[in-house]
């Protein structure tokens, strides 16, 4: 339950940053109808930025719920090792741990890490004769497509 609310609160943070980034944005390029003054009063005096507030909370609270998923691949982690460490380093990932037959890998850049808020720690775990992917919702989803190619590469030759 920790994890799920410091997850929100950094989404909240993201989404109030992109907002402020597109209103500034929009100042700059004389694409807004309202000076700064206007905007500002606007934002703390009418119902149109309590709604716009109230999306971003909604949208921080459920994020975490659906951005992080459980994907399964079919395979084998043993026999499928350099399969796996090729479709996490093609994707931007690299092995940083292996415990307990869970391979953890993470983001390699500082800006992928950024992209993703930090939380760029993808677990790969055997459950019978799958191979699972925890983490990140874009993060597995892009390993997960690269992976089964490349076994299903492997199963063809």
């Amino acid at each position: 339950m920790k994890k799920y609310i410091i997850r929100s609160l950094k989404y909240f943070c993201a989404l109030c940053v992109l907002c402020i980034a597109l209103m500034g944005l929009m100042l700059m390029t004389g694409t807004s109808a309202l000076s700064l003054d206007d905007t500002l009063y606007a934002m703390f005096h009418t119902d149109r930025y309590v709604m716009l507030f109230t999306a971003i909370v909604v949208l921080a609270a459920v994020y975490p719920r659906f951005g992080f998923v459980g994907r399964k691949v079919e395979g084998d982690m043993e026999e499928n090792r350099e399969q796996i460490v090729n479709a996490f380093r093609s994707s931007g990932f690299s092995l940083r741990s292996e415990e307990d037959g869970v391979m953890t890998f993470r983001a390699d850049n500082f800006v992928q890490k950024l992209m993703l808020l930090g939380e760029d720690e993808i677990k790969v775990s055997q459950y019978g004769q799958w191979i699972v992917l925890d983490g990140i919702r874009r993060g597995v989803a892009r390993v997960q497509y690269r992976l089964d190619s490349y076994i299903q590469m492997t199963r063809n030759d």
